[in-house]
């Protein structure tokens, strides 16, 4: 095994055979393996889900945490120890759903971090509930009468929150993922790429045939520096563009905001010297 090889080998995956999640796991790995980083500088994060089982096929550190709540341990391992990579990876549901609130506030945050989301606007996991993405009238085991209630769009809330890089890909679409995956993990700051990805089992609408037939890509021209143009492209009402929305490269990572911070990017376990001169400190004042 090459030591930058992401790849577990032969191991049961638990995902339905046809599955989205594989092209996105094997472009993810390809794309690091690329990049020439090693699996013990990228930590992955997740929640709960399908998509968020990710990590437990990929050959590198990983978090598994709670439902909706990948971001802020993000957040935290970024903030301890700058010179990992960290990748976040769930799905609609675990992020935009139960972990909408944290999505908000770590996108105002801007840590370090790149957020790959499993777009398929089902809840897969619980056998097809509606998702905050699936789309109005989508009919499901539970809203049996079809959905009501707009769905939520990603993009034009991360545009609308200054996120630092926005962007859209589909996961048959190996080629162009995986060159904005990579574009994702070398930006300085939060990065967010919505994947759309089909669920064989539970979305019988939002087929791989239906993700062709309503995505298009975004012209060359468009410049990604531009906010407001960005954010017309993420509330056109004919389809679902694809590609890079907005880049915004003059925010300050989280990390590099907070008084912990070393321009060293030592990590806080080893940093003996200050740990002795908190221990002076605190011992100075009894």
């Amino acid at each position: 095994m090459n030591k930058n090889d992401f790849d577990m080998g032969k191991i049961d995956i638990a995902w339905c055979p046809g599955c989205g999640n594989f092209p996105i796991l094997e472009t993810l790995q390809r794309t690091l393996k690329e990049m020439g980083m090693s699996p013990e500088d990228v930590v992955m994060v997740s929640g709960i889900g399908q998509a968020a089982k990710t990590p437990h096929y990929m050959r590198c550190h990983f978090f598994n945490g709670l439902h909706g709540r990948a971001l802020p341990a993000a957040t935290g391992i970024k903030a301890a120890n700058p010179s990992m990579m960290v990748i976040v990876e769930s799905g609609d549901g675990d992020m935009y759903g139960e972990g909408g609130n944290h999505f908000i506030h770590t996108i105002r945050r801007n840590p370090d971090i790149t957020n790959f989301v499993h777009n398929n606007m089902v809840y897969g996991l619980t056998k097809g509930q509606a998702s905050p993405t699936s789309r109005l009238g989508q009919v499901t085991p539970v809203q049996t009468h079809g959905v009501f209630e707009e769905p939520f769009n990603p993009i034009a809330v991360a545009i609308a929150l200054n996120a630092g890089f926005v962007a859209r890909a589909f996961t048959l679409d190996k080629e162009q993922t995986g060159r904005i995956m990579r574009a994702a993990i070398e930006h300085r700051g939060y990065a967010l790429v919505d994947i759309l990805q089909h669920c064989v089992s539970f979305n019988k609408v939002n087929t791989f045939k239906w993700f062709q037939e309503n995505t298009w890509y975004i012209d060359e021209t468009h410049d990604p520096t531009d906010r407001g143009e960005a954010f017309k492209l993420a509330t056109v009402q004919d389809g679902l563009p694809l590609g890079i929305f907005y880049m915004n490269e003059n925010r300050v990572p989280f990390e590099e905001s907070i008084p912990a911070y070393r321009s060293d990017d030592t990590p806080l376990y080893a940093r003996e010297t200050d740990l002795k001169k908190l221990v002076a400190l605190l011992a100075s004042k009894k």
